[in-house]
């Protein structure tokens, strides 16, 4: 494999690994999935490296392999629940909560967050719940830092009024 797959898996690993551990919630069935879904990548290598943005390509399918597997498991992501207990993830809520307004449970929030729509979903998961800053979460996805500010704006907005907090000043868009 070139060197440059290896700089991609050592730069991804981590986050792809982070993510499908809180959707599936378990890390043995998490690294199960993330190295398969890098022994792709390192099969289509040549292909992916032509894409407009490869990053975009590698976690479109990596998001698609978490939810292949959880269909075929005939269940729901744990995100909820599996975020809610997790150690690094106390923190970053308390801040999240600190900038929505203070929620009465930690769960409502995180199955509020479920309920967003996909790209708005994982700038949520990937700066609030992971704890990426704005550039890392837009490298990862592959797409524009002002990009993941609009998402990042527009699920404020949406889990203000699902939680019916007053939206508040623009403190949380403030560049992580």
């Amino acid at each position: 494999m070139p060197a440059a797959f290896w700089a991609f898996h050592e730069r991804y690993y981590p986050v792809y690994l982070s993510y499908a551990e809180l959707q599936l919630g378990e890390r043995r069935r998490a690294v199960d999935l993330v190295d398969r879904v890098f022994v792709h990548l390192a099969r289509h290598w040549p292909m992916l490296m032509r894409e407009e943005s490869p990053e975009a390509t590698a976690w479109a399918m990596m998001k698609s392999a978490v939810e292949e597997r959880l269909i075929f498991e005939g269940r729901r992501h744990t995100m909820p629940a599996t975020a809610a207990f997790q150690q690094v993830s106390r923190r970053v809520l308390d801040d999240f909560r600190a900038e929505l307004s203070v929620l009465e449970s930690a769960l409502g929030l995180y199955a509020a967050i479920a309920e967003l729509p996909e790209r708005q979903f994982d700038v949520v998961v990937l700066q609030y719940v992971l704890g990426y800053p704005a550039a890392r979460t837009a490298e990862i996805m592959g797409i524009a830092e002002v990009t993941v500010r609009t998402y990042r704006h527009l699920a404020r907005r949406t889990l203000a009024r699902k939680l019916s907090l007053d939206g508040g000043g623009r403190g949380a868009d403030a560049d992580r």
